[in-house]
């Protein structure tokens, strides 16, 4: 890339425009050092390429893409211009292919029965949930000749069933299951790459087939972090040792859905998913703590490199952390950023920075590019871009603010904690806000409060605490951090019950989402004043909303939630229907309670069927009953359509969804 700035700048010098090659050659100079970066940016590109597809490509288009893109950097690498436009080329090429083989290299799908079967199986990990248990498996035969599933399958136990059950156990039980289907966000894909095949809840309780110890290191690990989990939730009943297990084990299915909420409205959720700021604070106080032991020692003081062993033992405890809590994906990627950090610290380098960040990144790509896809890799990447470029900014203005004198101390330390959050929850929010369809707005004064409740007080207890777990006197240690987690969970309470905590946003289509992110990288990654011509981009980015019509009818994957907009939108609701697709839809579509549809709400509407105008839309509440159809463009009932309007009308009814699943219209002036 620099060698194509510098043939625009040739380009300059021959139309001999002497002030813009000046300025051409400035902006040079200040931005050297900022071009890798953009390689990092074009592989996500590609890896968002291939998850925009609508089908699976062919096998061959990754690997010829990648191929010709190589081809193409070899025989044009002595071109500047050339150089540059190949190696972005190659870069988006490989994330593409990145993304391909990952599929390809996934466990296969398969079948799952519609009815209840008894299923055996070795459990893997044992989830407490706010009532009952839930257990994963592994190995499951669905019959005792049948071949045993590749994938995993998570069973929700009953709610009686309080028998001994631990990682390693073979265990049968009587479970209705169903395979993962799509909601708010793509829980399908989630599954699909971690390797589950179905979920489900027991009919009968758990019998113990086998007992034995788990085998391999997962399995062992595993049987780990539920004896932690049980330990810390017998000594810190409730909400706070739902919270302290997921801080110290990564397990989160505990915590009552009350707090889990308050939580997300107070822009809190981040304390719960472990990540950077956990592991960033557990790798901190053992380095400072180890740092300041080998200071009080006269000989380890004078001779010992103390820096390099304190990092190391950073190191150590930080890998630790990363296995107990799951090893997920999120938390690798937090783990192999902290240790570039730690790494700069012992060299004397700066510890963040754009390189840093960019081999991040290029890690995920590899490893995990359908991170790319999801909500934690997007607003974490986007959160430490803003620091990063956000604070080598401010970096002149806020070097006033130092000086001696515990005013100015105090002072530093509440702007940093302050500007910290602004920073990273403002450049996160648009990606909170395309997923979950909110955006909080008093998530500063939480986190302010609450982040260094967390750094200093509740982590620092929870090391503690798992110290002297084996000699039993964790008690010691959880009750402080008991009471740390209450003031946190108060905090997160009471913000989330001011009024207006939460604002819902109307959703942003998947190229608003692209533009914004492009501003947000442009901003961020350049160094001079040109990098300001990324506001306007991310600006039409979060307006992007405004571009899409919102759909005129939602009809669900079992056609028992219907929606219609006719001023607002009016929801019939069958028997059964889904409580989780209802509030997504009201998310979604960011228009406040959805409506009962029923007799005269809306004055269309009679008991036979509504009829909304001028879409010429008809429909149906009660078959049995006739209908006018004439005018009608579009037919839809909750039941199978039976001719109750000429063939001619296109319908929608409850064969269409179980061929194609859930249904959106938008009515255009030509039809539906």
């Amino acid at each position: 890339m620099h060698q194509a700035i510098t043939a625009a700048g040739l380009f300059l010098d021959w139309v001999r425009l002497p002030r813009l090659r000046a300025a051409w050659h400035a902006w040079i100079e200040a931005e050297r050092g900022r071009y890798v970066p953009w390689l990092a940016v074009s592989g996500m590109a590609g890896v968002a390429a291939y998850f925009a597809q609508r089908a699976e490509p062919p096998g061959w288009v990754g690997l010829m893409a990648a191929l010709g893109a190589l081809l193409a950097c070899v025989l044009g690498w002595r071109r500047p211009v050339s150089r540059a436009v190949c190696l972005v080329g190659l870069a988006a090429a490989a994330g593409f292919l990145s993304a391909q083989m990952q599929t390809r290299r996934a466990l296969p799908i398969e079948a799952i029965p519609a009815k209840a079967a008894v299923l055996t199986g070795v459990v893997r990990g044992v989830d407490i949930l706010p009532e009952g248990r839930r257990v994963t498996l592994s190995g499951v035969r669905l019959t005792p000749d049948a071949a045993p599933l590749a994938r995993t399958v998570r069973v929700r136990l009953r709610r009686g069933d309080a028998g001994e059950l631990a990682a390693g156990d073979r265990i049968q039980l009587r479970s209705l299951l169903r395979a993962p289907a799509p909601r708010a966000w793509d829980l399908q894909r989630d599954a699909f790459f971690s390797g589950l095949g179905a979920s489900g809840y027991a009919l009968n309780p758990a019998v113990p087939l086998e007992r034995a110890q788990p085998t391999g290191p997962v399995a062992v690990l595993q049987g780990l972090r539920d004896g932690i989990a049980a330990r810390v939730m017998a000594g810190l009943p409730g909400a706070a040792g739902a919270v302290a297990g997921t801080l110290l084990t990564g397990t989160t299915a505990s915590i009552p859905q009350a707090d889990r909420e308050a939580f997300r409205d107070s822009g809190l959720a981040h304390l719960l998913a472990v990540a950077g700021l956990h592991i960033g604070i557990v790798m901190g106080l053992v380095m400072g703590a180890t740092r300041l032991l080998l200071a009080a020692i006269e000989r380890t003081a004078l001779h010992w490199p103390n820096k390099a062993i304190s990092g190391c033992a950073a190191l150590a405890v930080g890998g630790c952390y990363l296995l107990l809590t799951g090893a997920h994906v999120p938390i690798m990627r937090s783990f192999a950023m902290a240790c570039l950090v730690t790494l700069g610290i012992i060299l004397g380098r700066r510890a963040l920075s754009l390189r840093g960040l960019t081999l991040a990144a290029a890690a995920v790509m590899m490893i995990a590019p359908n991170e790319v896809a999801g909500v934690s890799f997007q607003m974490s990447f986007a959160a430490v871009l803003a620091l990063i470029s956000g604070y080598e900014a401010l970096r002149p203005l806020l070097a006033r603010l130092h000086g001696d004198g515990l005013r100015r101390r105090v002072l530093s330390h509440v702007v940093a904690l302050t500007l910290t959050s602004l920073l990273a929850g403002t450049a996160s929010a648009p990606y909170g806000a395309y997923h979950f369809g909110h955006v909080q707005l008093y998530f500063i004064v939480a986190n302010l409060l609450a982040v260094p409740l967390t750094a200093f007080w509740v982590m620092p207890a929870g090391l503690a605490a798992l110290t002297l777990m084996p000699f039993g006197m964790e008690q010691l240690a959880l009750a402080p951090m008991g009471w740390g987690i209450e003031g946190i969970l108060w905090i997160g309470r009471t913000v989330a019950s001011w009024p207006a905590a939460t604002l819902a946003v109307p959703a942003m289509p998947g190229w608003g989402l692209v533009v914004f992110s492009a501003g947000l990288a442009w901003l961020g990654l350049w160094r001079s004043r040109a990098r300001l011509a990324g506001v306007p981009v991310m600006l039409a980015g979060l307006l992007s909303p405004l571009a899409v019509p919102p759909p005129d009818v939602l009809m669900s994957s079992d056609a028992r939630l219907i929606a219609v907009r006719d001023g607002g939108y009016w929801l019939q609701s069958r028997s059964g229907a889904s409580k989780f697709v209802r509030d997504a839809w009201r998310d979604h579509l960011a228009s406040g309670p959805l409506q009962p549809l029923q007799e005269g709400r809306p004055t269309s509407c009679t008991a036979a069927a509504c009829r909304i105008e001028p879409a010429g839309l008809l429909l149906l509440r009660d078959a049995s009953r006739a209908t006018d159809c004439a005018g009608v463009r579009l037919l839809i009932s909750a039941e199978p359509a039976r001719g109750e309007c000429p063939a001619s009308v296109p319908h929608l009814d409850r064969f269409s969804v179980w061929r194609d699943d859930a249904h959106a219209v938008w009515f255009a002036p030509d039809g539906p």
